[in-house]
């Protein structure tokens, strides 16, 4: 088993981040990055002893729908996440602290056990174990908000971070008692938040390609 020199601690926020072997594209369907919010909602409830398979084959509804910002005595309080092609980010508030190394392993396992089903491939879909930032203060937390949500326009996948389907920036702009509900985002209305998103669109593309030519 893998060491993890992060610890988790209740009531922190934690930065939570993964990328798949070899860049490989893991969420360029719907249908893919759907699954992988719905695992993560299933997960989170402590309720849950079975596995999502089986609580899809033996148990859900059609038309069913599992929340992932749910917040009843879940694990952890997702505040923001975002799927891009070939890696994922959330962002976190920890509620029960002993649980989150086995909840974020179940989580990869389970899609990637979706995953190689799905398209017949054997292998690991991981580069890595995830990585965790713990947030240290409020500025840092808008700032990583604003990078998560910024990610799909920074990658120039979209011109604009709302028309990028797979992540929750599009509920935090068009919805004040969503926004509201995420104590945690010191910015409660919709349209700062957006103001103070957008306005760095550019500069954020600026400093990937500083970063390339430095890294090159």
């Amino acid at each position: 088993m893998i060491k993890r020199k992060a610890k988790f601690y209740n009531n922190c926020i934690y930065h939570i981040f993964n990328k798949s072997i070899a860049n490989f594209n893991i969420f360029t369907s719907g249908s893919n990055c759907e699954r992988f919010i719905q695992t993560i909602a299933f997960y989170n409830n402590p309720e849950n002893k079975i596995s999502y398979s089986k609580y899809l084959r033996d148990y859900k509804n059609k038309g069913d729908s599992l929340n992932i910002f749910e917040n009843n005595n879940q694990y952890v309080k997702v505040i923001c996440y975002c799927l891009m092609p070939d890696h994922y980010h959330f962002l976190i508030r920890v509620n029960h602290y002993k649980n989150i190394y086995r909840f974020i392993d179940t989580i990869e396992t389970s899609y990637t056990r979706y995953f190689n089903l799905k398209y017949k491939r054997k292998g690991p879909l991981w580069q890595s174990s995830y990585r965790s930032i713990k947030i240290k203060n409020n500025e840092q937390l808008l700032h990583v908000s604003r990078y998560i949500h910024l990610n799909p326009t920074t990658a120039k996948l979209v011109d604009k971070p709302e028309r990028w389907e797979y992540s929750s920036y599009k509920l935090f702009i068009n919805n004040d008692d969503f926004l509201q509900s995420i104590k945690e985002i010191s910015i409660n209305d919709k349209t700062i938040y957006k103001k103070f998103v957008e306005d760095n669109i550019d500069y954020q593309i600026k400093l990937k390609i500083i970063k390339k030519f430095l890294i090159d």
